[in-house]
């Protein structure tokens, strides 16, 4: 059984908000770096998804030329910041409440 895909892109968003939060990101790093754990999207999912949660006020997108490319940068903005700290809470309660008891 394969996981939804509303709850497959709830964990998709959370990682790109903590990934922003760290340092910034771009598309197809961000692409690899879901890979890595086992995401697999395409740019078609993923950049209506940055575009959506800069809308949202989560990420704020600068413009930067990198190798005579323009490339997106996302960061984590102080309200991303809250709604990542409000779903890492939720997560952990979540997890503790479907895990396994000893």
């Amino acid at each position: 059984m394969s996981l939804s895909r509303d709850l497959f892109l709830g964990f998709v968003k959370m990682h790109i908000l903590y990934h922003a939060g760290e340092e910034p990101v771009y598309g197809l790093w961000m692409i690899e770096e879901l890979a890595r754990h086992g995401y697999t999207l395409s740019p078609g999912t993923l950049y209506p998804m940055l575009h959506s949660l800069e809308e949202e006020g989560l990420l704020a997108r600068e413009k930067r030329v990198v190798e005579g490319k323009v490339r997106k940068y996302y960061t984590l903005t102080e309200t991303g910041e809250t709604a990542l700290a409000e779903g890492r809470e939720r997560a952990i309660e979540l997890l503790r409440e479907i895990s396994p008891g000893p």
